[in-house]
């Protein structure tokens, strides 16, 4: 039933983007799809040749409402007259780049079909990228897009709530794990955070911002993951200083004052829970990442320019390959099946680079860092203006995240990885009008820039 109902969904998209073409306003209600998609993930999308027991970071090639939606804002875009730039911004070539120097990888994989559902996943994600940027340039609605993602983070806020009174230790909310829960909203609140700093309560936006921030931070908190725990200070200072210096809103003092109380008490009722977190979190975890880490040093000493094969480690690391022998892991007394239950080295970049090799680690970091450095870049360039809150709360979280994933692979999981690549698209959007001297409207814009 699943799939009939994906093949009339997919059938149906050229049909959906004609009629969304009709009016430029309309084209916005793609990205209710896309939030049914991130709130419902699995539900939402269709995995061909589905490999689910693999311990991978893709288990099938899928196809994913808000892939279709994605192709549907394209093709809506096509039928009003618009040229589609495939190379939007320099955040797209650079990741390009990294796709490009993934795809070597694939003459050293033990398993050329788990390889190409990341490929597969890469290349979907890369679409996404391109049509909400396209879609930002030709309407002026990065308003949607935030909608769409304070929603997101409010749903996260159900979800983790419901879980929560159900007795669940860590909850996931609409993630498959705890941890890309934490991730994603270590970027989404530090965000919102700065938009209500900036609008405050006396605004329907400022309003808005505040509940979505206050939605983010409890999430990413109850998760009680606990490099999210060291690192939301962080962001959410950080946020708070570029406010402070560039933004200088109004009653900032007033605002800041009384959320610090909030915040206060809020640590004094989940104190306890934090506290436990750290002390049962054992030493196990702290082996078995240094163990992986040393596998992933190996995989890299062994192939340091082309890797081990994308989305294979699961493979690499089991007999008869001699990466977890060598790093003083004994798996000899393990079958082959076991490589199904095997975890992943727990930092992104060591991933990457053992997967892919060390050039396509250095385009990966090269690519995440030209975000974050641009949302730097905007905070004086856009202070004053409407949207100043954007590059702030960015700046901030991606410095959160640049340091997670030190301690995390979350950046190559299916799901979080949407709500960057939105946040990236309205970074490229803010750099290219500030760059025109075009001044940011209010957020959402009531008109569009599509051909009449």
């Amino acid at each position: 039933m699943k799939y009939l109902a994906f093949a009339v969904t997919a059938f149906l998209t050229p049909f959906f983007a004609y009629v969304l073409s009709w009016n430029r306003r309309w084209i916005r209600f793609a990205f209710v799809p896309v939030l049914a998609a991130l709130c419902f993930f699995d539900r939402t999308s269709i995995n061909f040749f589905a490999v689910s027991e693999y311990r991978g970071t893709a288990r099938g090639m899928e196809v994913s409402l808000a892939y279709l939606a994605a192709f549907a804002v394209i093709l809506a875009l096509k039928f009003r007259g618009v040229r589609i730039r495939w190379v939007p911004s320099r955040g797209a070539a650079l990741f390009l780049v990294y796709f490009l120097l993934c795809l070597p990888s694939l003459t050293a994989a033990d398993n050329l079909l788990y390889a190409w559902f990341e490929i597969w996943k890469l290349a979907l994600l890369y679409l996404f990228l391109v049509a909400v940027e396209n879609y930002l340039r030709a309407t002026d609605d990065a308003g949607t897009v935030l909608l769409a993602l304070g929603l997101f983070a409010m749903a996260n806020f159900a979800f983790v709530a419901k879980q929560h009174f159900a007795g669940v230790w860590q909850p996931k909310g609409c993630f498959d794990h705890r941890n890309g829960l934490a991730f994603c909203m270590n970027l989404l609140g530090p965000v919102f955070f700065a938009g209500y700093l900036m609008k405050g309560l006396g605004t329907r936006w400022g309003r808005f911002f505040f509940v979505a921030f206050v939605s983010a931070a409890f999430a990413a908190i109850r998760s009680y993951s606990r490099t999210a725990l060291v690192l939301i200070p962080l962001g959410y200072g950080l946020a708070w200083c570029l406010c402070m210096a560039f933004g200088k809103p109004r009653n900032a003092v007033r605002r800041s004052a009384w959320l610090a109380a909030l915040a206060a008490l809020a640590l004094a009722v989940m104190l306890p829970r934090i506290v436990q977190r750290f002390e049962t979190a054992g030493t196990g975890s702290k082996s078995y990442r240094i163990q992986t880490a040393k596998c992933a040093m190996e995989m890299i000493a062994d192939e340091p320019l082309r890797g081990v094969g994308i989305n294979n480690w699961g493979v690499k690391v089991n007999p008869p390959y001699p990466y977890a022998q060598r790093a003083g892991i004994d798996r000899s007394n393990m079958e082959r099946t076991s490589l199904y239950h095997e975890g992943i080295v727990e930092t992104v970049y060591l991933l990457v680079a053992a997967e892919c090799g060390i050039p396509c680690l250095l385009a990966f970091v090269a690519w995440l860092l030209h975000y974050a450095f641009l949302a730097f870049r905007l905070c004086p360039r856009l202070a004053g203006t409407a949207r100043f809150f954007v590059p702030a709360g960015l700046a901030a979280g991606l410095s959160v995240i640049v340091l997670e994933s030190c301690m995390e692979w979350t950046l190559r999981m299916r799901q979080p990885v949407l709500p960057f690549m939105a946040f990236f698209a309205i970074l490229e959007y803010l750099a290219e009008s500030s760059r025109h001297g075009a001044a940011a409207p209010t957020v959402p814009s009531a008109k569009g820039a599509l051909p009449a």
